[in-house]
């Protein structure tokens, strides 16, 4: 009777590695998902404002310095590493944004060009869907980072070297970057 009490102790203490381990699993696979979800969006926004650019200069050839900001940002963008590098180069991308709009306000054939207005409005929804993916990935990390502090599942999560993820967030200290970037005019 006793072995039995032991075998059957020993089975649900089992049991519930097992499922701690799959949960940390899961959390952590969700997460990366989430992330990858922002990429494809950044991607999308990284694709239009090449065509974006183009169409301003078209209208304001002497602005020169704006679009080449624009440009650097979106390199620096692409290329960042890491979430607090990518939240980082992304609010640089979006004040760059902001002031390639506010050259656009100055010409009102621009404004009205069919092109321009489409490439407007898809950028306005790329950065509605980057908002949305973004509250999804941190809301993720976040239950994975809770799950990965909790007692007794921090004892399974650092015996199998689950690892916190970092949130993708605006910087605290930049003003402009938490204002959204404005694309109806």
């Amino acid at each position: 009777m006793t072995i039995t009490i032991v075998y059957i102790i020993l089975a649900i203490i089992v049991l519930w590695l097992v499922f701690a381990y799959n949960n940390f699993v899961t959390l952590t696979n969700r997460a990366k998902e989430a992330w990858a979800d922002i990429a494809v969006q950044l991607k999308r926004r990284y694709d239009l404002i090449p065509n974006l650019v183009e169409s301003v200069k078209g209208y304001a050839a002497h602005e020169k310095t704006t679009f080449q900001n624009v440009t650097d940002a979106r390199t620096r963008a692409m290329g960042a590493t890491g979430t607090a590098d990518k939240a980082a180069a992304e609010n640089a991308l979006a004040g760059t944004l902001k002031s390639l709009f506010a050259v656009a306000e100055n010409y009102p054939q621009l404004k009205a060009n069919e092109n321009f207005l489409q490439l407007q409005q898809e950028l306005g929804d790329t950065e509605d869907k980057i908002q949305a993916s973004r509250r999804f990935y941190n809301t993720t990390v976040m239950a994975l980072n809770t799950a990965l502090q909790s007692f007794p599942g921090n004892i399974i999560a650092g015996s199998f070297k689950f690892k916190p993820m970092e949130l993708f967030e605006l910087a605290a200290a930049d003003a402009a970057a938490a204002e959204p970037v404005k694309v109806q005019f």
